[in-house]
């Protein structure tokens, strides 16, 4: 074997075995860092989990996002996580919700995050919505208690479906054979 190829064989296992270390996530110490982070409270990021437990952060990533939709754990911002509702869970627990977090694929994974942003959304809307409807309680017992009628209750706006007449056949004034108007004069 020449020089090349030996030389060229030892970089390769030097890069294999490096990678192998970083390509596994150890179950124990992901558990044993969020029990220690539902302790603390703290909000946290993958890439903390990651430097802490030695695991990659793409991996340490995939699973905080399959975690959280589980509900181990709580999202907080984009890539934000606080471990509270992990205080409690079990060993055996976490390592079933960690298989179903695994097998989560991508597109189960933005569905949920969409899922996520569409009931924060409700919230805030809800919660406009609310603050509407105090108003015009507070506007309407204003008005009760100088002694106005405020009125009929106004109907809701009626769909466009129902503004439509309904579709007729109509015949189009089209002249007549013998080149008449078709209005009989």
């Amino acid at each position: 074997m020449s020089l090349k190829r030996s030389h060229a064989a030892g970089i390769r296992t030097s890069f294999s075995s490096g990678s192998d270390s970083s390509s596994k996530l150890g179950r124990q110490e992901l558990y044993d860092e969020l029990k220690k982070l539902a302790q603390s409270g703290q909000v946290f990021a993958p890439v903390d989990i990651s430097l802490a437990i030695g695991a990659s952060e793409s991996l340490v990533s995939r699973s905080l996002l399959g975690l959280a939709a589980e509900g181990y754990l709580e999202k907080v911002d984009t890539g934000q996580y606080r471990a509270t509702p992990f205080a409690e869970v079990p060993q055996a627990e976490f390592l079933k919700a960690l298989a179903r977090a695994s097998k989560t694929d991508s597109t189960r994974q933005r569905d949920l995050s969409e899922i996520g942003r569409l009931k924060q959304n409700n919230d805030v809307m809800r919660s406009k919505l609310l603050a509407a409807i105090a108003e015009r309680d507070h506007y309407l017992a204003a008005l009760k208690q100088h002694g106005i009628d405020p009125g009929p209750v106004p109907a809701p706006p009626a769909s466009p479906a129902q503004n439509a007449p309904a579709a007729q056949p109509t015949a189009a004034a089209s002249p007549t054979p013998s080149g008449e108007s078709g209005d009989g004069t």
